[in-house]
């Protein structure tokens, strides 16, 4: 087989995996963690084999998602770091802006961090609770590698920067769960007092010399 015809091969495995993603998303969207194997195959117009042929199981399938979803809502947080603002704007900013995409799309957020309700372990759903854990886990490096390379945070920044990278995405995780089922304020009130929460020493901390600011 020719360089050629690998790649247009590899072309077109790429093409179909994108567009049975898109299926899958269609099915999460309306049923959020109820969505199951069936239902994605029947949304794609194939067999489950075939679903099964693409990504392994369900849990590959859930992966696939994961990472598509992740590397969006990473991408709006980091232009949100990067805006022309003050970094109390900025915060507040980053804040809103994971607030606004779960509040946008509630049944993806269902999907990628909350079991689905009632499942026996059959295709009734996927088994999401065990995956959440990654994804909060790679948020956190993220910020952590934001933070460590734009804040001054004097001896012991990288641990300093990991403990807060954690500790901001578990805090906006919880706070966000909660207020997402409840509801006790609006969305301006919770970025607002989250804030505050996280303003002490970030406030009184510099910019890291060469670092692109913060």
């Amino acid at each position: 087989m020719d360089t050629t015809q690998r790649t247009d091969q590899q072309r077109t495995a790429d093409r179909r995996r994108r567009e049975l993603l898109e299926a899958a998303d269609r099915v999460v969207l309306r049923d959020g963690p109820q969505a199951s194997m069936n239902a994605i195959a029947a949304e794609a117009g194939i067999t489950k084999p075939i679903l099964y042929r693409h990504f392994g199981d369900k849990g590959g399938l859930y992966a696939a998602l994961a990472k598509r979803h992740t590397d969006a809502l990473l991408a709006s947080l980091r232009a949100a770091l990067d805006a022309p603002a003050g970094r109390r704007e900025r915060v507040e900013s980053t804040l809103d802006t994971y607030l606004a995409a779960i509040e946008a799309r509630p049944q993806v957020y269902r999907f990628l961090m909350h079991p689905a309700e009632g499942s026996t372990g059959g295709d009734h759903g996927f088994d999401v609770g065990k995956h959440s854990a990654p994804l909060l886990r790679r948020m956190g490096e993220e910020l952590a590698q934001v933070i460590e390379e734009r804040v001054d945070l004097g001896p012991g920044s990288q641990q300093l920067a990991r403990v807060w990278g954690h500790g901001i995405v578990g805090m906006m995780h919880a706070a966000g769960d909660w207020w997402l089922g409840e509801r006790p304020c609006t969305r301006a009130e919770l970025v607002g007092s989250l804030a505050d929460l996280l303003w002490g020493r970030l406030a009184a901390a510099g910019d890291r010399a060469g670092g692109p600011g913060f």
